[in-house]
């Protein structure tokens, strides 16, 4: 029986009786597919990253342009007044406003 099974392993090709060829790949199928941070898994977390790195820039840049238009507002009357004008409806006493609203 012994001289049967080396027959056989005699005939395979050397790659598969190597036992190190034979351990890294178990090892690269393992971490590949059946492992908790798989390829898809990786993947998946790098697209998270990046989109949230996305939208952390983008709040900076919100942040940006909320300080700068509140130091316009906190240091410009003109602007002051604009800004009550746009957003409150503030009228001069010898002015009338009139709000016209759209229906979508």
């Amino acid at each position: 029986m012994w001289k049967n099974i080396q027959k056989k392993v005699s005939k395979l090709p050397w790659w598969m009786t190597n036992p190190f060829l034979l351990v890294i790949i178990a090892f690269s199928v393992w971490m590949t597919f059946f492992d908790e941070s798989n390829l898809l898994t990786q993947y998946r977390k790098h697209c998270e990253l990046s989109d949230l790195q996305q939208k952390r820039q983008y709040y900076r840049d919100q942040i940006k342009q909320t300080d700068k238009a509140f130091a316009e507002l906190t240091t410009n009357p003109a602007t002051q007044e604009k800004f009550a004008r746009e957003h409150y409806w503030m009228k001069r006493d010898n002015e009338d406003v009139f709000v016209i609203v759209q229906e979508k």
